[in-house]
C-alpha cells in the first residue's frame, strides 16, 4: 500500500520483464510531481490507479512528470495520463518518447553497422519492424521542457537534478541535499547490476557512447554528493551507497579481467565473446547482452589491456 514519507510516496508497478516490478515516485512539491510512470499495459494502470486511491489522489491530480531516463518501464504510461500534464526530462529522453521513422531508420543503419562489426550471422540483423517491437510497451509524447544538471525543476525548488548517463543517455537522477534523498532511477540498485545499454550516437555525434565507462563515472559521482539513501527504479532503497558503489566497480572490473583472460588464450569478435559470457541468454536477450559485452570491451581498452584489429568483423586481442 502507497503511504507518505517526507513528501515521497513510492509506486510499485508490475512490467512483463525479467527485471520484474518497477518503482514510480510521487512527490509534492510546488506541484504534485510523478518520478516516472511505468509501462503501457493494462496491469500498470490498474495497479498505478489503486495505488493512487490508497493516497486519495487521482490520475487527474498530477500536475506534472519528471522521467529519470526513457527506458519503456519507465515511460510507457505517459500515454494514459491526462494530455494537459507536463512532461519533463532529458533532452535525449524525445527521440524514445516520440520516435519518428527518421529515428527508427538511424537505428536499424546504426545496429547494422554495428552487428556487422560485431560478427553477427545475419539472421540476428534488426529490422525497422523488430524495433519498433522493442518500443510498443513505451509511448507516444513529447517532453515540455529539458532538465539539465544543477537544474530545479520546475515545482520541485528542493530538488536538483544530477545528470547520470550510462545506464541510457538520457538518464539523470533528483537530489535533495537538506536530508540528503535521490530519486536515482536506475543508476543503483541494490539487487543487481544495472546493464548499460549501448545507444546510438547523439544527434550531431558520430560516435557510440561508451557506455559503460560512463555507467562508472556516474555512479562515482554520486559520491561527491551528501547522499543518505537512494530510491531506486527497481527493487528496495540503497542505504550503505559507497560500499554498494564500490562493489559494483569491482565486480564488473572483474569480469572484464575474465574477458581479458579469454583474449590472452586467442582473439575474439564481440559475438564469440558474448556468446561465452552468456550462452543461455544471448538469443533471447541480444542487445541487453551485446551491450555488456562491449561494456567489457570499452573498459579493458579504456585501461590498456586490450587493442582491436581493424578488421571485418572487428578482432580483439589483448597486449
Amino acid at each position: 500500500m502507497a503511504e507518505w514519507k517526507d513528501g515521497i510516496a513510492k509506486i510499485t508497478l508490475p512490467t512483463p520483464f525479467a527485471v520484474g516490478d518497477v518503482n514510480v515516485y510521487l512527490i509534492k512539491g510546488e506541484r504534485l510531481t510523478l518520478v516516472d510512470c511505468g509501462i503501457k499495459t493494462k496491469e500498470s494502470w490498474v495497479e498505478f490507479k489503486k495505488q493512487l486511491s490508497d493516497l486519495h489522489l487521482t490520475p487527474n491530480d498530477i500536475e506534472q512528470v519528471i522521467l529519470t531516463h526513457h527506458h519503456v518501464d519507465h515511460v510507457g504510461m505517459l500515454d494514459f495520463l491526462p494530455n494537459d500534464i507536463e512532461v519533463f526530462g532529458h533532452w535525449l529522453n524525445e527521440r524514445w518518447i516520440k520516435p519518428t521513422d527518421a529515428f527508427f531508420e538511424e537505428q536499424e543503419n546504426f545496429f547494422g553497422a554495428q552487428f556487422l562489426n560485431y560478427g553477427l550471422p545475419q539472421e540476428y540483423f534488426p529490422s525497422r519492424s523488430m524495433l519498433r517491437q522493442t518500443l510498443k510497451y513505451s509511448c507516444n509524447r513529447s517532453l515540455t521542457g529539458q532538465l539539465v544538471e544543477g537544474m530545479n525543476p520546475p515545482g520541485l525548488s528542493e530538488w536538483a537534478v544530477i545528470e547520470t548517463p550510462g545506464h541510457a543517455q538520457s538518464q539523470i537522477a533528483l537530489f535533495r541535499e537538506k536530508d540528503g534523498v535521490l530519486i536515482g532511477g536506475d543508476l543503483i540498485l541494490s539487487h543487481i547490476s544495472p546493464n548499460p545499454f549501448f545507444e546510438p550516437p547523439a544527434p550531431g555525434e558520430k560516435e557510440r557512447p561508451k557506455s559503460q565507462l560512463q555507467h562508472n563515472h556516474s555512479m562515482k559521482k554520486l559520491l561527491s554528493y551528501p547522499i543518505q539513501f537512494v530510491y531506486t527504479g527497481h527493487g528496495k532503497e540503497v542505504f550503505q551507497l559507497k560500499e554498494l558503489v564500490e562493489k559494483r566497480l569491482i565486480h564488473q572490473h572483474e569480469r572484464a579481467m575474465k574477458v581479458n583472460n579469454w583474449l590472452k588464450e586467442e582473439q575474439q569478435t564481440v559475438f564469440e565473446l558474448c556468446k561465452r559470457l552468456f550462452p543461455s541468454a544471448y538469443k533471447r536477450e541480444l542487445i541487453l547482452t551485446l551491450s555488456e559485452t562491449v561494456g567489457q570491451l570499452d573498459y579493458l581498452a579504456s585501461i590498456g589491456e586490450i587493442i582491436s584489429k581493424d578488421h571485418q568483423p572487428v578482432l580483439y586481442q589483448a597486449r
